[in-house]
């Protein structure tokens, strides 16, 4: 599935990942392939993404913490989510 992230202030990412995990304001949930339409609302947390294989834009990779090859972190304060026809969009504070 196809993910981007973007904040008021740039697009933070953008490429195809395996799964996402989020701060949901009820608790955290995962989005994996072929997910069911949702939008929901993200709280303060970390937003964890699962890929093959990764690209950030050098002015926005410090925002990202690498777990691992196939992991990576992202802070957010809050935010919004979007899954529909296979594509995350996730607008974050």
């Amino acid at each position: 599935m196809i993910l981007e992230i973007v904040s008021p202030e740039a697009k933070l990412f953008s490429a195809e990942v395996t799964s996402v995990t989020l701060p949901g304001v009820d608790g955290s949930f995962q989005i994996l392939n072929n997910h069911a339409p949702i939008v929901s609302i993200l709280g303060k947390g970390v937003v964890k993404i699962t890929a093959s294989n990764f690209a950030f834009a050098k002015e926005v990779a410090s925002k990202f913490i690498k777990l691992d090859d196939q992991n990576y972190t992202l802070a957010i304060t809050s935010g919004t989510i979007e899954m529909k026809d296979n594509k995350v969009i996730i607008l974050a504070d």
